[in-house]
C-alpha cells in the first residue's frame, strides 16, 4: 500500500475520533519510521541537498548564493526569513530566494525553474534552522509596507463563501477539526513552525507558500500565483508574529 493512501486512511480515523492532530502526527511518524526505516522528510532534505550542490549554467552551485547571512552561510537563514535583499531591491521568502539565486547565479531561464526543485531546495535549506529561533525584522519600508498588507489579508473576508484566514483560525478554531488556534497561527505560545513540512494525509511536500494557496483553496477564493505578493505578505505577517519561536524541526511532519 503506498504511503499517500495509508496516510489518507489513518487521517481519516484520526479526524473520526477526534484525535489531536499534532499527537496523530507524532504517532504515525513513528509507525512510518517503524514500517519505512526512513521519512520522506529526510528522502526530500537528500534530494535538495544534491541539487544545492549541483552546478548551473553558470557554472555555480547554490553555495554561491546569499540568504541573508552571506554566501553558502545556511545555519538560522530560513528562520530569518522573509526579509529585504538589496541586491534584489525587494522582500524575498525563502522559495522566492531560491529562485533568485537559480536564475540569478546559476544562470538558469525563468520557465527552466522547476516547483518540485524549489520546494527540495527549501527542505534542505530549511533543516538547517532546526533548533534555531524565528527572528524576522521590519526595518526596511518595503518589509512593513508588506507586513501591512498581510495583517489586512489575514483579517479579510472574501471568495465565495467570504470567509478569510482568521474565520477558520479564530473564530471557528474550536469547531473545525484540525485547524490551528489563534495562538499557533499568530504565535502567542510560539509554535508557527510547521512549514515546511511532508504531510502524511496526502503524501505531498509543501513549503509555506503551498499551505496558503491551499488555504484560498478551500475558501473558495482563486489561488494566488506562486511568488506573488498576497502570498508573500502573509508570509510575512505570520512569521513576525512568531518571532522567537524555536524551529523543533524543519522539515515538519504533519496531517
Amino acid at each position: 500500500m503506498r504511503v499517500w493512501v495509508w496516510g489518507v486512511f489513518l487521517a481519516l480515523m484520526a479526524f473520526a475520533q477526534g484525535t489531536d492532530p499534532r499527537e496523530e502526527a507524532k504517532r504515525q511518524k513513528e509507525l512510518l519510521l517503524q514500517t519505512a526505516g526512513i521519512l520522506p522528510t529526510e528522502l526530500v532534505v537528500q534530494q535538495g541537498e544534491e541539487l544545492f550542490n549541483r552546478k548551473g549554467p553558470s557554472g555555480k552551485t547554490m553555495a554561491e548564493c546569499d540568504f541573508g547571512l552571506g554566501k553558502g552561510v545556511l545555519e538560522g537563514a530560513a528562520a530569518r526569513l522573509p526579509r529585504y535583499f538589496l541586491d534584489t531591491g525587494r522582500v524575498e521568502d525563502l522559495d522566492g530566494r531560491i529562485v533568485t539565486c537559480l536564475t540569478r547565479v546559476l544562470g538558469y531561464k525563468p520557465q527552466e525553474v522547476k516547483r518540485q526543485e524549489v520546494v527540495a531546495l527549501a527542505f534542505y535549506i530549511a533543516s538547517k534552522s532546526t533548533g534555531h529561533k524565528i527572528q524576522v525584522r521590519l526595518l526596511f519600508p518595503e518589509e512593513r509596507a508588506l507586513y501591512a498588507l498581510g495583517e489586512k489579508l489575514f483579517y479579510a473576508r472574501s471568495g465565495q463563501r467570504d470567509i478569510g484566514c482568521a474565520t477558520c483560525h479564530i473564530t471557528y478554531v474550536k469547531r473545525r477539526a484540525g485547524v490551528l488556534p489563534y495562538a499557533d497561527v499568530l504565535g502567542e505560545d510560539k509554535s508557527w513552525t510547521h512549514w515546511p513540512a511532508y504531510r502524511y494525509s496526502n503524501d505531498q511536500i509543501w513549503t509555506m507558500q503551498d499551505r496558503i494557496r491551499a488555504c484560498y483553496g478551500n475558501i473558495g477564493h482563486p489561488q494566488p500565483n506562486f511568488y506573488s505578493t498576497p502570498i508573500l505578505a502573509l508570509e510575512l505577517f505570520l512569521a513576525y508574529n512568531n518571532n522567537g519561536a524555536v524551529v523543533e524541526e524543519w522539515p515538519a511532519f504533519v496531517r
